[in-house]
């Protein structure tokens, strides 16, 4: 796909949600496989500001990979990241520190031409106020349940964690977005249950009608139904122990632009009508666990209660 047909949504992400000015420095960093994104957004950044670079290096080998240390620095050194990447940097340790430096930091990973095009193919303002409204239906609760007709059946305590919004407007020194965005999300202290995926969930893509059932005890998943899925927690269990069986993130969907599943996580989880749960990794979002891995499932049609009440999702996409 030609630079010239990624210009539109670039221009939603450099302009309307990071909102570069002319006297900020801009970093895009991207690998191999995500140049074009990457060279469309540093197309429109460079109109903005001459203070704005591209850095590329190979594919990570996993999501969560650090990039290598003069990545980290460059992100660490401007007012504003841009990262389209094949493999995740939302939950390393260089996007906690360009942020804790006060870059304002988007990352896209995993992104492909069609879900950029899709994704960033929105009015991010009305996406914010979708965030604000679900927020205050959620933020003082002490127990969040979530079902299914499938069998999802699992009830997250927030305990003493924040929930967070990831709007797509990153205006604000030290923010930081998944592009596309679209979510009010979690890090519980605690969940019990049986939740089952039916819609994304890597390393699989878009389900198809198949489904993958998980159970949780006291905050850590303890059955795994799915061979492929278990092996990468496995193989992180190596690394890290026990951290990689995590219960690490409930997230509600809040993008009203996307209308179907597509097989990307990225996109899908922010679907409205959507909730997802992921493993691994939170120290990112709130919490205190470090792991090599954060697995989003996707999970459609789904009923949400806040402390027994319902609350109102947009009609749910197909499942």
């Amino acid at each position: 796909m030609s630079n010239s047909s990624l210009r539109a949504p670039a221009e939603t992400a450099v302009e309307q949600c990071m909102g570069l000015r002319s006297s900020e420095s801009c970093v895009v960093v991207t690998d191999d496989e995500r140049q074009a994104i990457g060279e469309a957004l540093y197309g429109v950044a460079g109109e903005i500001t001459d203070d704005a670079v591209i850095v590329r290096y190979p594919p990570g080998e996993q999501h969560g990979a650090e990039p290598p240390e003069p990545v980290a620095a460059a992100m660490a050194g401007v007012d504003v990241v841009l990262a389209p990447t094949t493999k995740s940097l939302s939950h390393t340790e260089a996007r906690t520190a360009a942020n804790e430096a006060g870059a304002r930091v988007a990352t896209l990973p995993g992104i492909t031409d069609g879900v950029f095009l899709t994704g960033l193919d929105a009015d991010y303002e009305s996406i914010r106020a979708e965030c604000e409204r679900v927020l205050d239906r959620v933020v003082d609760a002490d127990e969040i349940r979530v079902t299914t007709d499938l069998g999802t059946d699992i009830t997250f305590e927030p305990g003493g964690r924040d929930w967070r919004m990831d709007t797509g407007i990153v205006h604000e020194a030290g923010e930081m977005s998944n592009l596309p965005a679209g979510e009010v999300f979690l890090s519980p202290e605690n969940a019990n249950g049986r939740y089952v995926v039916d819609g994304t969930m890597m390393p699989h893509g878009r389900l198809e009608g198949d489904t993958l059932e998980f159970g949780v005890e006291d905050g850590s998943v303890t059955h795994i139904s799915d061979d492929d899925v278990r092996a990468e927690i496995e193989d992180a269990a190596a690394e890290v122990g026990d951290a990689a069986y995590n219960l690490a993130e409930l997230g509600i969907g809040t993008n009203l632009a996307v209308e179907d599943l597509v097989g990307s996580v990225l996109l899908d989880e922010k679907a409205t009508g959507t909730v997802h749960v992921a493993i691994g990794d939170d120290h990112g979002i709130g919490g205190d666990t470090h792991a090599p891995i954060h697995l989003d499932g996707v999970i459609t049609g789904p009923t949400v209660y806040a402390d027994g009440e319902v609350v109102d999702l947009p009609e749910s996409i197909a499942s």
